[in-house]
């Protein structure tokens, strides 16, 4: 299948800038599979397409502040985008400048310097911090939310660039469905009938690296961490096996 195929005009005018408020007075668009009708309605009427018994699967995974503003040594400016933690103070980034960030390369944020240690075979860097705890400390006084590069628009509340059950931090862009529900909304669900499990995916570099094949099946996604809680998984089987929509 040719990438070329999934190409549509997107007016920069039709993207929006700023998140809806409140956050499920957003539009949903709306499939019916057996009659190929397609309508829109608003996020909040969401529960009018659910039934009891079906399981809704939230991904409740955080994301965390992991675009980094610093200096080389020799005063120039560049940035280290955090993708994926490694442990013991190593992670995966992506730098720019990159051609001046090779293995060797020292980069100061604040007063932390960090190490770049090697480039992979992707073309993102494995980056050192002295620790695990100057990682966290970087990342907590220094740290920015990564935005999309459609959203020209400094983000006020990052909170808005949260689901409101955001609770594993770890992913460098948000599960953007999700962030259309309330609290409200998921006790609505649930008094209907809906039952309302979690999973974790830290979504990482895969989310918004751009595709440069002709073709969709040369494409290779990065790996991505996900953890699914045993109850969670039982509850999607035992939907599954008695009809139940998941």
């Amino acid at each position: 299948m040719r990438t070329e195929e999934f190409d549509y005009p997107l007016p920069p005018e039709a993207i929006a800038q700023e998140p809806a408020d409140p956050r499920d007075s957003s539009r949903l668009l709306v499939l019916d599979r057996f009659t190929g009708e397609i309508h829109e309605d608003t996020f909040r009427q969401v529960a009018d397409y659910l039934r009891p018994g079906d399981v809704l699967a939230l991904n409740d995974t955080r994301v965390i502040p992991a675009r980094l503003h610093g200096r080389r040594p020799t005063g120039g400016r560049c940035e280290v985008f955090l993708l994926r933690d490694l442990g013991e103070g190593k992670w995966e980034a992506l730098v720019r400048p990159a051609r001046r960030l090779k293995p060797g390369a020292e980069v100061l944020i604040g007063e932390v310097r960090l190490k770049v240690l090697e480039r992979t075979p992707e073309g993102t860097r494995v980056v050192e911090f002295p620790s695990r705890e100057a990682a966290e400390r970087v990342l907590e006084e220094h740290g920015q939310v990564p935005l999309p590069p459609y959203i020209k628009r400094p983000l006020h509340d990052p909170e808005r660039y949260q689901s409101v059950f955001a609770r594993s931090p770890g992913s460098t862009a948000a599960s953007t469905a999700a962030l259309h529900f309330t609290e409200g909304l998921i006790e609505r669900l649930r008094q209907k009938g809906v039952r309302v499990v979690w999973f974790t995916l830290h979504m990482g570099l895969g989310s918004f690296r751009p595709i440069r094949v002709e073709e969709v099946e040369q494409h290779r996604l990065p790996p991505e961490v996900y953890t699914l809680p045993p109850e969670t998984a039982s509850e999607v089987n035992r939907a599954k096996a008695e009809g139940r929509r998941v």
